[in-house]
């Protein structure tokens, strides 16, 4: 591998990490839901904390946006730093109706509009999947919580403005994509190359269809929600 970004010592990332996009999202969670925590990487703004949840280490690790950013934190995570297992947690819009805002979503796959894997696959189609142990405890947890959540095919697009322009933009959703976001196809790919576990959920923060996006109050009560369900997932992974 090439200069690595993360500026960890060995030892000090937990074998299982949350990884928000924000950095500040990171250093929100280890302060709010991870005990002990202490900083591991601070290199290029991407906090990075190790904590306890319940008695088990933690990490959470702020990756950026887009493909490029959340492939490279992965991909070290993954090769240098012995790590499993990932869940990525963030929030992605969508263009169907029967989905509202402030609902979670696992996905079970990730569509892409990106071209990383035709050129690691020399233009052939790869589908990168979740790892269906992690994707099962979530949904099962979250069913069992009461949440209003779906798991279905997402796609990671490198657009953020302009999302209606998206090539093909109505086929995305006649096929059954339940929303748009920008990291997914990257983390699962960089997660079955490395033989490693992998998923992400989604929280719906703005609407297409009604060109609405979710109130402040509601978001921070809906991103806990998802954090929890995260840590209580990743949890039954870790080294206990």
């Amino acid at each position: 591998m090439r200069k690595p970004y993360i500026e960890a010592n060995a030892g000090e990332v937990a074998t299982s990490v949350l990884l928000p996009g924000d950095p500040m999202r990171a250093k929100y969670i280890a302060e709010n839901f991870l005990g002990n925590s202490v900083l591991f990487n601070g290199a290029l703004g991407a906090l990075g904390f190790t904590g306890t949840y319940r008695g088990r280490r933690v990490s959470v690790l702020g990756s950026g946006m887009g493909i490029p950013s959340v492939s490279i934190y992965a991909n070290e995570l993954y090769r240098l730093y012995g790590v499993e297992n990932i869940i990525r947690i963030g929030t992605c819009g969508t263009a169907r109706p029967d989905i509202s805002i402030g609902d979670l979503l696992l996905a079970q796959g990730c569509s892409t509009t990106s071209e990383i894997n035709r050129r690691i696959f020399n233009s052939g189609t790869f589908c990168p999947i979740a790892d269906f142990d992690m994707l099962k405890t979530a949904y099962d947890s979250a069913v069992a919580e009461g949440k209003s959540v779906r798991v279905g095919n997402l796609l990671s697009t490198d657009l953020f403005y302009d999302l209606a322009k998206i090539p093909n933009d109505d086929l995305w959703w006649k096929f059954g994509v339940l929303g748009v976001e920008m990291e997914g196809a990257g983390l699962y790919t960089a997660a079955m190359r490395n033989a490693k576990r992998a998923l992400m959920m989604c929280t719906v923060s703005d609407s297409i269809v009604d060109r609405k996006g979710m109130p402040p109050s509601q978001r921070e009560r809906s991103l806990n929600e998802m954090i929890e369900l995260g840590l209580e997932t990743i949890w039954q992974f870790c080294e206990s």
